[in-house]
Formats: structure tokens, sequence, C-alpha cells
């Protein structure tokens, strides 16, 4: 069986409600917390365990949160989500993060193609942005070898550490993404 949702390294699939533990110690490191958005008070198992009921039920078809498993070991290491969907101007952004035990092994080089995949060739969409902090030096080498192109940055755009932050945008359009990675020939 072939599926559109599996890379060499790793799977996407729905996240359950019985994951709230690997994610919410996913979210017990600061630094990752960080580099992703922004580091929040401590969260209960009871509230983690409701924000993963409510990811698994809460879905539609353009906006999500996927989580990232291990081909090898089926191991839960993260995940990619879809956000500020823009059917209209036909742009998407999304995001992904990943616990840093994780981080170098083609994870994510292997998961962001399976989502554009299915952003740019079942949905339509004609963009995809993403925003990274100007100090994220490995994200940003990431949207780089993805493919990705820098578009701008917002000086001063984020506070967090006690100080303000740059966030560089970039993005990719579909015929960008398809150059790069052809859609199956395969009905």
């Amino acid at each position: 069986m072939t599926s559109a949702w599996v890379g060499k390294l790793v799977r996407l699939r729905a996240v359950e409600p019985e994951d709230w533990e690997v994610f919410r110690e996913l979210d017990q490191n600061t630094v990752d917390e960080r580099r992703g958005s922004m580091i929040r008070p401590p969260r209960s198992a009871a509230r983690k365990r409701e924000w993963a009921e409510q990811t698994a039920l809460k879905q539609d078809d353009d906006t999500f949160v996927l989580a990232i498993e291990t081909l090898a070991a089926g191991v839960l290491v993260g995940t990619v989500s879809t956000a500020l969907v823009d059917r209209r101007a036909g742009r998407f952004m999304y995001g992904i993060a990943l616990g840093s035990e994780h981080h170098r092994r083609g994870y994510a080089t292997d998961a962001v193609p399976l989502l554009l995949n299915f952003m740019f060739g079942e949905r339509r969409f004609h963009k995809c942005e993403a925003g990274v902090w100007a100090f994220n030096e490995p994200s940003l080498a990431l949207q780089r070898k993805l493919g990705f192109t820098e578009e701008g940055r917002l000086r001063d755009h984020e506070f967090f550490a006690g100080r303000h932050h740059d966030v560089v945008l970039f993005g990719m359009t579909a015929p960008e993404f398809a150059a790069r990675h052809p859609f199956p020939s395969e009905l």
C-alpha cells in the first residue's frame, strides 16, 4: 500500500488523545518552546489531555495539526501544522516543531514535503509561507534546503527573553515546489 502521508523516515498522522503525555514531555523543553513560538506557563496533565482531545477532534481539510511519527520505531517526534489559511488568495502558513532530541535526523526534511504535496497537489493552494525567528539558524537553513525563498524580515517583531526579535519570512509557490518534488505519477 502507498500512502501520501508516508515518507522515507516519517509518517504524518492525526493527533490522538493518548498522545498527550508525549506532547507534555516535549513542552518541558523551554528552548524548543521558544524556537517554535514562546514559553508558556507549565500546563497541567488535565490541560494537556484536553488539548490533545480537542486537537484530535478539531480539524478541517485546510487547517490542522498532524503528528510526526518515525517509521523505524513509531516514535512521536513532533508536529507539522497549517495556519492562517487564505482560500481566496490561495496561500497558507505552515509550522513544524520537533523535540530537540529529534533534530538533524532528516525528519523535518521528510515531513514538510508530505504536507506541501497535500496542500499544493490536493487542496489547490498556490503559496506556502513560513515565519522563522532570525536567531534560529537551523530553521533558517531548513527553509532554504526545502526550497523556500526569503521574502522579507519583520524587524523587532516579537518580544521574548527580555528583548525584541526579528522574524524572517519565507515563501514557496506550488510550481516551485513541483519543480523540486514532482507530484506522483501513479494514480
